[in-house]
């Protein structure tokens, strides 16, 4: 399934804002790079968490400039930012078992950012095939989650999976007027998502949030970051559940310090903080671990009270 090469050129055009951005403040290329985590026994099958590369992106894209100075300030220097840039990786859950093989989220692809889109590179470094994944869960459909579904020609990459995504989530990126009421900075991202779903719709489920969308695996509203996002906890017999937050709580000190702290790229910056706080006391309080798709690499951690906050220990 070969993608039309007017898309392709539109929906590079309608990256430009957010890709202009990061090359106007002179950023070099990152060298690529594939990562795999150690495998964790987990039920009847393994988890992998694996890299997708790492993105540099402005500081606004992190931490609002509309907030106060010394709000902002603070916050960058309990970060440990210093500087213009900030960088995260992209760290993609990957359940393998005697049944399914789940991939959640398909990574950034080649038309993302520099230094994306290493997740074909990270599944052969575990001997995987895109072939052989039978199902990719979506926590959102932001790039670096769902433009992967292609490769390098525009042709699907997973070919057997089956996709599933929230029917909230569809429903937003989907709508007519998503695009209007969108900020340009962001509007390449809804281009991107409009562009991309309908290639998988034929082989696409949409569910809601309570519902244990395959064995083992149940969805967890999480809204806020995107209108649909959605957070999944796996369970397995004779193991702790382990919950894939995605990007719910996106950043290793910030998200867990300052829960309220509002964020550049949630789209619903009251919901996001709503959710970041019923997730923080649930894993705390379960002693759940959880996996964060920008946290330290590989991502997977605890969260433990720290006071009237939180903190994430990884491991």
């Amino acid at each position: 399934m070969s993608a039309d090469p007017g898309r392709r050129r539109f929906v590079a055009g309608a990256l430009g804002v957010a890709a202009g951005t990061v090359a106007a403040i002179g950023l070099r290329p990152l060298d690529a790079f594939a990562q795999s985590s150690d495998a964790i026994s987990f039920g009847d099958g393994e988890l992998f968490m694996l890299g997708d590369g790492r993105m540099r992106l402005p500081v606004g894209f992190l931490v609002p400039e509309s907030l106060p100075a010394a709000e902002r300030n603070a916050a960058l220097a309990l970060a440990g930012i210093d500087g213009d840039v900030v960088e995260r990786p992209l760290n993609v859950t990957l359940w393998r078992r005697e049944e399914h093989t789940v991939l959640f989220d398909a990574g950034s692809g080649s038309q993302f950012l520099d230094g994306t889109g290493r997740l074909a590179e990270s599944l052969e470094v575990v001997g995987v095939d895109p072939t052989e994944i039978t199902d990719v869960v979506f926590t959102h459909a932001h790039p670096d989650h769902l433009w992967g579904v292609l490769d390098d020609f525009d042709d699907l990459l997973f070919t057997e999976a089956t996709y599933h995504i929230g029917a909230r989530e569809h429903d937003h990126w989907m709508d007519d007027a998503t695009l209007a009421r969108t900020p340009e900075e962001r509007q390449g991202f809804v281009v991107g998502a409009q562009n991309r779903l309908p290639l998988i719709d034929d082989r696409l489920r949409r569910f809601r949030g309570g519902e244990e969308l395959l064995p083992g695996i149940e969805a967890v509203d999480s809204f806020g970051h995107t209108p649909g996002h959605t957070s999944f906890v796996l369970h397995a017999e004779g193991g702790d559940p382990i919950m894939v937050i995605g990007d719910a709580l996106a950043h290793d000190v910030l998200s867990f310090a300052q829960p309220a702290l509002p964020f550049s790229v949630d789209e619903d910056s009251d919901a996001a903080v709503a959710t970041r706080r019923v997730l923080l006391d649930r894993l705390a309080g379960d002693g759940m671990r959880a996996i964060g798709y920008h946290l330290r690499a590989p991502g997977l951690g605890r969260v433990e009270r720290d006071g009237d906050a939180y903190r994430w220990v990884t491991g």
